[in-house]
């Protein structure tokens, strides 16, 4: 497969060629701005709040289950990888950010007042690290296709735990999303069922608030032979949210040898 492109010499994304049908992305966990575009930004916008913060951390057992990775570099305030590029809603009548995010979650400009980034420079950002991260997404479910007939996706996300901009109260510990079963289907759904009737150490919720973003019911809807899962964790299950930035393996070992054996059976049931 294709090497990662780069960009001010930085690359697009980080990829591992893994041998077995599961592959693991994480499209917000990157933090650099190229200079040009931080220039752009306000003091919010530099500050990248809204990382979902060493979430590919927690799937580090990936490697060992033969897995294929793909882990976002730029963060998702240069282009997110999660939205439609077409700019459709996720979920309409609801507040969301867009392809080229201009606030926070909480609704803070991230730009100075009439600094926005205009179409033409929206449309740069898409083609330049956009498309190459989904191409390779793309390349590698297929790749994982041809070698077994199936592939799972499993698109990994966290998120702060109160946001009232986007949902109320506390979200669960783990979100699912599937788009309402139509991205996991048949055993593997209910692999992923059997899995939440056992495990009560974290709170969990399937289709609940987030039902999966752009890649999850795009690439889950693709072919028959693709399934997809969206996992959206609360960040105070594996990080400090005190300092967010840093990542402490003690604090964030429980979370990921509960989520181990449930990618397992995911795999297993495919």
């Amino acid at each position: 497969m294709p090497a990662a492109p780069q960009t001010t010499n930085h690359p697009v994304f980080a990829f591992h060629e893994g041998t077995s049908p599961l592959v693991i992305a994480a499209p917000h966990v990157g933090t650099y701005i190229p200079p040009d575009i931080a220039a752009k930004l306000n003091e919010i916008g530099r500050a990248v709040r809204e990382t979902d913060f060493h979430v590919h951390r927690l799937f580090d057992f990936a490697k060992e289950l033969g897995a294929t990775t793909l882990f976002a570099t730029h963060s998702r305030y240069v282009v997110d990888l999660n939205r439609d590029p077409a700019g459709a809603n996720l979920y309409p009548g609801q507040f969301e950010t867009g392809l080229c995010p201009v606030s926070d979650f909480d609704q803070n400009p991230i730009y100075p007042e009439a600094h926005n980034p205009c179409a033409a420079e929206i449309e740069f950002r898409r083609e330049t690290y956009w498309q190459p991260y989904h191409d390779q997404l793309k390349a590698a479910l297929d790749a994982a296709v041809a070698r077994h007939g199936k592939a799972l996706l499993i698109d990994a996300h966290s998120i702060r735990g109160v946001i009232p901009s986007l949902f109320e109260g506390r979200l669960p510990d783990l979100n699912f999303g599937t788009n309402s079963g139509q991205t996991l289907r048949g055993g593997t759904l209910k692999a992923l069922q059997d899995w939440r009737v056992k495990t009560d150490t974290y709170s969990h919720v399937l289709d609940g608030r987030f039902k999966g973003g752009y890649t999850t019911r795009h690439y889950g809807a693709l072919v028959e032979e693709i399934q997809a899962l969206q996992i959206e964790i609360v960040q105070d299950t594996y990080l400090d949210s005190r300092t967010p930035h840093l990542y402490d393996a003690g604090i964030a070992a429980p979370l990921s040898q509960t989520l181990r054996p449930l990618i397992e059976a995911l795999v297993a049931a495919l």
